[in-house]
């Protein structure tokens, strides 16, 4: 036998015994991240999840037949792992010190920290990146604006060194995975590097959809699925629709759950958590999705177009890559009460142009067959490359 062969044979049955670990930022609340975090599981069954924070409760039973390994942060009594801001100048040490010698591949699921973990010199890691960290890049001087003189300084400091150490801990794993162009675009300029594109997945709806619902555009609602967090800008749509007095439902929890609660009118519902099914049946009857957010990708946006829900978007981040103009929804640019209402009323008047049909087709390239395809054949490719590489 050549030694090629030899070497192509040795790799497979590596691969088939090989040793995976998974690393999330934290598990103490279910979004798009944790969808993603879902199918990767799914790709590697077997593999344990590393994490720096875990709520069971919280997490309302997803995850719960995984290893679920945690850092030292999860032994810090509960309140102050409720306020993270407490626990910050630690943050960045807490994926460094996992234990993840004993591990072949390594996969870590990112939107700021479990990028930075270490790893052996001959352990591949491959960082699946939801966005560099929004502290670090995007919102420091807005959260600073308020400080005062002294406290501001010693921020500013502590920011700096924070945004130091993400640059440095993104230059530890050897390939990169952006969730969309939008971030691909955001990882070069932050961190320096290329990244491959592959775009998250979800479970798409089979079910028909052939005629535009009446009932949706007399007497429907409008819909938001989101994080209640300040950069979401739910804020912002409950301002909108309190002036236009549209229906509107809000489906989930956060930072801004009780401010939102308090200046919504009567034609907005806050219906928090929901199930998995309840979630489907809010999808279904919505007249259209309001998205105001400059976000990574959008995956909300995309399971309602799944249902053939049309969707209207502030003009800016991931949701370019997914919404066609005119034909899978309207967007609008600026992010203003006055700007998004005008994106509302130009739904309004071509709502029955919509063919929801076309905009379900148009959501089925976010499948999440395609996902688990393309990420573990880009996976397999990086590992055996790698194996390749030192043994040459």
């Amino acid at each position: 036998m050549e030694k090629s062969q030899q070497l192509d044979t040795t790799a497979d049955n590596r691969w088939k015994n090989l040793k995976v670990a998974i690393v999330h930022d934290f598990l103490d609340t279910y979004g798009g991240a944790e969808r993603v975090l879902g199918l990767i599981c799914e790709i590697f069954p077997q593999a344990p999840i590393f994490t720096l924070l875990y709520d069971k409760e919280k997490m309302r039973g997803k995850f719960k037949n995984k290893e679920i390994k945690t850092s030292f942060l999860q032994g810090f009594p509960k309140f102050i792992k409720k306020r993270k801001k407490y626990l910050l100048p630690l943050l960045p040490t807490a994926p460094e010190v996992f234990d993840l010698r004993d591990f072949d591949l390594v996969i870590s699921s990112s939107g700021a920290w479990s990028k930075g973990i270490v790893t052996r010199l001959n352990t591949v890691h491959i960082a699946y990146l939801h966005s560099p960290m929004r502290f670090a890049w995007d919102y420091g001087e807005k959260y600073f604006s308020d400080a005062g003189q002294k406290a501001g300084i010693c921020k500013r400091m502590f920011l700096t060194y924070l945004r130091v150490w993400d640059f440095e801990a993104a230059q530890r794993p050897d390939i990169l995975i952006a969730n969309s162009e939008f971030t691909r675009k955001r990882v070069a300029k932050y961190y320096r590097r290329d990244s491959r594109v592959i775009y998250p997945g979800i479970n798409l709806i089979k079910e028909s959809q052939k005629e535009i619902q009446i009932k949706k555009e007399k007497g429907g609602y409008f819909l938001i699925v989101s994080r209640l967090s300040p950069y979401k800008k739910v804020l912002l749509a409950v301002e909108a629709f309190n002036k236009m007095g549209l229906p509107l439902v809000i489906v989930g929890e956060g930072a801004e759950s009780e401010k939102i609660k308090k200046i919504a009118k009567k034609n907005i519902r806050v219906v928090g958590w929901q199930s998995e099914e309840k979630l489907k049946e809010y999808y279904r009857n919505a007249r259209a999705f309001i998205f105001p957010a400059v976000d990574d990708f959008g995956l909300t946006a995309v399971e309602a177009m799944s249902f053939g829900v049309p969707v209207i978007a502030l003009r800016a981040g991931g949701v370019l890559e997914i919404v066609k103009e005119g034909r899978t929804g309207e967007f609008f640019d600026a992010q203003t009460v006055e700007v998004l209402a005008d994106g509302v009323r130009r739904f309004l008047e071509k709502e029955r142009d919509y063919d929801r049909d076309f905009i379900r087709a148009q959501a089925q390239r976010f499948g999440e067959e395609n996902f688990k395809n393309n990420f573990l054949n880009l996976i397999k490719e990086e590992w055996k490359r790698n194996f390749y590489d030192n043994r040459t």
